[in-house]
């Protein structure tokens, strides 16, 4: 057992001994709380300062409790280790320290090494699943794989937005010896593992925090997804903090990326969270924090925050690729080779500029910052299961085009990320899915096809009627990988085509990433840009990009090795750039 892994958590239940568990609960809204464990008589818990509740009390690993705070609810643990029966169910304890951890002396691997491959653990086939897979990822030149969240959920079916229960692994994929497993088994790959974390709202089923802990809230700053978390308060900010902990030290994950932070008021919480974690994890160990933040707000990025996901760099590519120009497209489609430009030379397009979609200010400068703290993607959940149909670039976009873009975010200098599916190349849709219970499962339909009322092609209710019921248990099947897909001899080619780009990713980028900062990048036609880097080394790597059907001219091509070039003709460097064209060269110190 590696009892060193653990970390002492301030709530939950923490087996104090073969025979006996502590449980701790923050329930100020209560006078009184009784633990009932399973085949017990219910027992009091002692009353502590600041709304805490304990008790130790005779039963270990494997008893089922809740702690009943009124005398009709008796809810299940908020830092409940595992829910074998789902979110309204009894809580388990768990002995932490259990798993016999085969790679304890796993460290991680440096920034600059990542490649980050995001999937949906349920779509995969639960925890023994991913870890079946795990050696084609692998072998494909991925470095790292980001994990949907895992918090648990209503029901199996869900992207895991809605989790309540933010310490217990999603039961439906497995046991919680399992996640370790998994994560065990990466790290015997030489993957990194990391966790999309919900730390700015609840699920809409199965969170009963408001009936025990009414401060855990501020009905006075709404969210999208109700009323905020309280950030003000010091146990709020403990259970969060002791999250983040939880995952990165009992289960060894690598890093986590903070889902959509905008809406977490108390941003000096953000801020100080980067250097608790590394003031309690092992000296020497990489671990990763990476945040998604609308507000473009490149002072978390100064904070510690290793990287956030450039929804600029998608927004600008999915643009020149598709021309769709609707919802936040249309912020970029104007001019959405400059907004590329920007995105390539400074990190974000919108660093305080009013948005044309909100008609209000958007972002912070960001040019000082290096390249590889901005994560460039042309894929991920969101942007694919939010459309209406769940619909792939593969089947929105020529597909030179397509192959070009990929050139150009798999070798530049920010951290790419693939979402499952991507490395084949695959059509199948990734849609919004759930396994709400019927009364919520309508509301949820209903209001997600009302969502699209402005969109020109589901304008009327007659289309918009066409849109997958996320409840459907089909909407999950459409949207789980296929192997029969995957081996398709178009597939295997799509597949070679990547693990081609990540080989020269690996060999000429990689060892170059760290101190790495960009030159300046150019418009040179209408869907055309030249962008360069100084790298680490000092070697100079420039690409060109056209995503047009024409030819541009281009009369300061990038100069040096070439490592990269699509099509592969002569003549690139002669005055012009060819259609649906990506050329990628290195001035190395010695060539200058």
């Amino acid at each position: 057992m590696n009892r060193y892994f653990q970390h002492p958590r301030h709530a939950g239940a923490t087996v104090v001994d073969g025979g006996h568990t502590r449980f701790r609960l923050w329930a100020p809204s209560c006078d009184t709380v009784m633990l009932e464990v399973e085949g017990h008589a219910p027992a009091p818990m002692a009353r502590r300062k600041g709304g805490w509740y304990e008790c130790v009390f005779p039963c270990g690993p494997g008893a089922r409790y809740r702690y009943r705070v009124a005398p009709d609810l008796a809810v299940p643990d908020p830092a409940s280790c595992y829910q074998p029966d789902d979110v309204h169910g009894a809580s388990m304890v768990i002995d932490s320290g259990a798993y016999d951890w085969q790679y304890p002396r796993w460290a991680g691997r440096p920034w600059h090494d990542v490649v980050i491959y995001e999937l949906h653990v349920g779509a995969m086939g639960g925890y023994a699943g991913v870890a079946r897979d795990l050696p084609r990822i692998a072998a494909l030149g991925v470095t790292a794989i980001e994990l949907m969240p895992l918090s648990e959920i209503p029901g199996g079916r869900n992207w895991g937005y809605d989790g309540v229960l933010p310490y217990a692994p999603e039961s439906s994929y497995g046991h919680p010896d399992d996640l370790k497993a998994l994560v065990d088994a990466a790290h015997g790959l030489g993957l990194m593992v990391f966790l999309d974390v919900v730390y700015n709202h609840f699920g809409p089923d199965g969170n009963y925090l408001a009936a025990y802990a009414a401060p855990f809230f501020r009905a006075d700053q709404p969210t999208p997804w109700g009323a905020a978390i309280d950030f003000r308060q010091a146990a709020v900010r403990t259970f969060f903090e002791d999250n983040a902990l939880y995952w990165l030290m009992e289960f060894r994950f690598d890093g986590l990326r903070l889902d959509a932070v905008q809406a977490i008021t108390e941003r000096d919480w953000l801020r100080e969270l980067p250097a608790r974690v590394r003031a309690r994890t092992e000296p020497g160990r990489h671990v990763h924090l990476i945040v998604e933040n609308e507000n473009n707000d490149a002072g978390l990025l100064r904070a510690g925050y290793r990287a956030q996901w450039n929804d600029d760099a998608h927004n600008a590519l999915h643009v020149l690729l598709t021309g769709e120009d609707e919802g936040y497209y249309g912020n970029f489609s104007h001019a959405p080779a400059t907004a590329l430009a920007r995105v390539l030379a400074e990190g974000f397009a919108f660093q305080g500029e009013t948005s044309p979609v909100t008609h209000l200010p958007r972002g912070s400068a960001s040019a000082d910052l290096p390249p590889d703290r901005f994560i460039i993607f042309l894929q991920n959940h969101d942007q694919i299961g939010n459309r209406a149909m769940g619909e792939r670039l593969g089947v929105l976009a020529p597909q030179q085009a397509l192959r070009a873009a990929y050139g150009l975010v798999l070798l530049c200098p920010q951290i790419p990320l693939l979402f499952m599916g991507e490395d084949w190349g695959s059509r199948r849709p990734f849609l919004f899915f759930t396994s709400h219970t019927p009364e919520l499962g309508r509301i949820v339909r209903d209001g997600r096809r009302r969502e699209f009322a402005g969109f020109s092609h589901f304008a009327s209710p007659e289309t918009r009627d066409t849109i997958p019921d996320p409840n459907a248990p089909e909407t999950f099947t459409a949207s789980r990988p296929c192997g029969a897909e995957r081996t398709a001899p178009d597939h295997v080619a799509w597949t070679a085509f990547i693990h081609d780009l990540l080989v020269i990713r690996h060999r000429w980028i990689m060892p170059r990433l760290s101190g790495a900062h960009a030159m300046g990048a150019q418009v040179i036609g209408p869907k055309a840009v030249v962008a360069r880097w100084r790298m680490g080394d000092g070697a100079v790597l420039g690409i060109a990009l056209n995503l047009d059907e024409a030819p541009v001219p281009m009369a300061d091509a990038p100069e040096g090795r070439c490592l990269y070039a699509l099509p592969q003709a002569a003549g690139m460097t002669a005055g012009s750039l060819p259609p649906h064209c990506v050329m990628v060269r290195l001035t190395e110190v010695h060539d200058e």
